[in-house]
């Protein structure tokens, strides 16, 4: 086999393939991949990104010897053989949308520990920053009274909350922005529990309702809140929640459940009775999670059926409001 290493760059790539005859290319799903992908397909190749979980596509591989040179033979051997699982491949406005949620996530998680760090801090020294909202810590931080010492301090701390803020108020502009542009958006917020977020992070993660076949049952084992379950023969076993797929919206998912919760609206009036109900049986903590599950299921109904979210009543533990499928 002929040892042909490329950087992984456009131009790189490019040159070598842009002037090779049209060939089907096999690649792992990857942070690359995409753009790889992409590059090939407008050379006049055929690309197929494959799922790296898919342990038959390395059965040619020693699985005890591993190296670049034997993973490119085992995904040649899968691309001839056709021993693959190709990946979804998620459009440009979602991919847009996820680096956005993902930037303000990063955002919002650099602020709070600074926030953080400046409570404790202050603390040390007997003072307190104050209730209020995180876009407001460094105008607090302003108005306190504090010796030279601990002011010089804190004083970089305040200095980047001061440059954060701009940022994180320019992010929230742009996915308010894509909210009010997109009707899809504004009808998932009217399932309980679920604002802009919650609503722009599903539709982006999920991508498509066409890629689970409209199957609500496949969107919820994607988000990993079903049950894993061991079970053979007579035995049947099922154990806690697979947690396989998004971990942001899988979290995401679970904070919607307690704002159904707590809530005292009259949307979230059957949902928040079936779950006090299975939280007596139950538990709690159970209940919040089969919250979560029926929440996708909901979720994903509206946006696969394009329509708004309509509460059923109540029937009772054992007739409860029907399973979104």
């Amino acid at each position: 086999m002929v040892d042909n290493r490329i950087d992984t760059t456009a131009a790189a790539v490019g040159a070598f393939f842009c002037g090779s005859p049209p060939s089907r290319v096999l690649l792992e799903s990857s942070t690359e991949s995409e753009w790889v992908a992409q590059l090939l397909e407008a050379c006049g190749h055929e690309v197929i990104v494959a799922d790296p979980n898919y342990t038959a596509m390395y059965a040619t591989r020693t699985r005890r010897i591993k190296t670049d040179r034997r993973d490119v033979a085992a995904l040649a051997d899968a691309c001839r053989l056709g021993v693959y699982r190709p990946a979804h491949r998620v459009s440009r406005l979602q991919r847009r949308r996820r680096q956005h949620l993902r930037i303000r996530r990063q955002l919002i998680g650099v602020r709070t520990q600074l926030i953080n760090l400046l409570r404790a801090t202050l603390r040390q020294e007997g003072v307190r920053l104050g209730r209020g909202s995180a876009s407001t810590a460094a105008a607090r931080l302003a108005r306190l009274s504090l010796a030279d010492d601990v002011a010089a301090i804190v004083a970089p701390l305040g200095a980047i909350l001061v440059d954060l803020e701009p940022h994180v108020r320019a992010a929230d502009q742009s996915l308010a922005h894509e909210v009010a542009t997109d009707p899809r958006i504004d009808r998932l917020q009217t399932v309980p529990g679920v604002g802009p977020i919650v609503a722009l992070t599903f539709h982006a993660t999920l991508d498509t309702p066409d890629r689970f076949g409209g199957d609500a049952r496949r969107a919820t084992a994607f988000v990993g809140v079903v049950p894993s379950e061991s079970s053979s023969g007579e035995r049947h076993h099922k154990g806690r929640i697979t947690k396989n797929g998004p971990r942001e919206l899988r979290a995401l998912m679970i904070q919607a459940s307690w704002v159904v919760w707590r809530s005292r609206a009259a949307a979230a009036q059957t949902l928040r009775t079936w779950a006090h109900a299975l939280a007596q049986r139950r538990g709690r903590r159970i209940a919040i999670v089969g919250l979560a599950r029926r929440l996708v299921r909901i979720l994903f109904a509206v946006w696969r059926d394009g329509t708004t979210f309509a509460p059923r009543p109540w029937l009772g533990p054992t007739r409860c409001m029907a399973e979104t499928t």
